[in-house]
């Protein structure tokens, strides 16, 4: 029996973008049931790859900047600028963790500057309104680097100027700069994580950005005094803010100093391309990411998707790199399958669109035999 399947996958971090991921996919699927309709859209949750899908929904322009990187290198980042004047700008593109090379993953230095550049250049290039999507950034700054590059600044008891984020626990005030204004920005974050505590964004996520178990506490302690100063001078409490976690704090940062409307990155982008109107058509959504683990389902796209699926009676299977706590998962998709099952670690990273592919065309084979009629 055909099935009308919607390929709806994020990227594959490292190795496939999200369109590329659909693609190989789709040639799986259709080697073994060649007469299902397949749709392809892929996906993003605000990081890698949000900005060009978007762009591409809005027909956004691509504009080319001059920027620093997270460890503060030269580079040429671009956003995109729709016909509306709305700059849509994708943090990953300029201090995204994928750009640096393992040996400049030193968290306590690299910071958010880069991004403070583009919002600076986009607004001088006409932008009435900003839509800044922050996953995959290398930073664990709290939007420090991205305040100081927008004219805040930071000072200790003495009243000179921070100049690292790392130094934040000497924080006592806060300068808000003069006679500047931005417009509307709205951000979309691919977590739900505050900024502190155990679920913060120190915790949880600073390990793949380089930390190690004694990195913790200071990191956390500067990031502690940046949001009690903030509270203590602004009378607002931001910490523990749904998303304020996202992107080593870019949440925060965004939230505080540029009044930011944080919102759920996967809501926003199926928002965008009318994702709940193709469900509604859809038998099978097939999604997947580089790995899936239980914080897939702590506000990630591939998990929202599942939960969006499930709303509107659609069977979700789901591929990934690899697979973790698969009892957080289960609930959720009605498969996940890793490229685990049919290649090595190694292989999967060397040819990951081949072996996906592979993987794609067996589960199709057996979905075959064991649907109903």
């Amino acid at each position: 029996m055909a099935r009308l399947v919607l390929i709806a996958p994020d990227k594959f971090k490292g190795t496939l973008t999200a369109p590329d991921a659909a693609r190989a996919i789709a040639t799986g699927w259709h080697q073994a049931r060649p007469h299902d309709d397949l749709i392809l859209q892929p996906i993003s949750d605000g990081g890698d790859g949000f900005g060009a899908l978007m762009a591409e929904t809005l027909h956004g322009e691509t504009i080319s900047c001059d920027a620093v990187n997270a460890a503060g290198q030269p580079t040429t980042a671009a956003y995109w600028l729709t016909p509306d004047h709305t700059a849509i700008i994708e943090s990953a593109n300029v201090i995204g963790l994928a750009m640096l090379e393992p040996s400049q993953r030193a968290p306590f230095e690299n910071d958010s500057t880069g991004l403070g550049q583009i919002i600076l250049h986009a607004t001088a290039n006409g932008a009435k309104r900003l839509v800044i999507g922050i996953g995959g950034s290398a930073t664990n700054d709290g939007g420090f680097g991205m305040a100081r590059a927008l004219g805040w600044e930071f000072l200790d008891s003495t009243n000179k100027p921070i100049n690292q984020w790392a130094a934040l626990y000497q924080l006592r005030s806060i300068k808000n700069p003069l006679n500047f204004s931005l417009p509307p920005v709205t951000v979309a974050v691919d977590v739900q994580n505050p900024l502190l505590g155990p679920d913060g964004c120190t915790r949880v996520y600073g390990p793949q950005k380089g930390f190690n178990e004694t990195d913790i506490s200071p990191a956390e302690d500067a990031l502690k005094t940046l949001a009690r100063t903030w509270e203590n001078q602004m009378g607002e409490a931001a910490d523990q803010l749904p998303g304020a976690g996202a992107a080593g704090g870019l949440g925060f940062g965004l939230y505080c100093f540029l009044k930011a409307d944080l919102q759920s990155g996967f809501a926003l982008f199926a928002r965008t391309v009318r994702l709940a109107e193709k469900l509604t058509e859809a038998d099978i959504v097939i999604t997947g990411e580089g790995g899936m683990d239980r914080q897939t389902v702590m506000g990630k796209g591939v998990g929202e998707l599942a939960k969006l699926a499930r709303q509107h009676d659609c069977r979700c299977l789901a591929f990934a790199g690899t697979v973790d706590d698969v009892a957080a998962l289960e609930s959720d998709f009605e498969q996940c399958r890793s490229l685990a099952e049919v290649t090595s670690s190694a292989e999967s990273l060397i040819q990951p669109a081949r072996w996906l592919q592979v993987l794609a065309q067996r589960t199709a084979k057996n979905f075959s035999e064991t649907e109903p009629n």
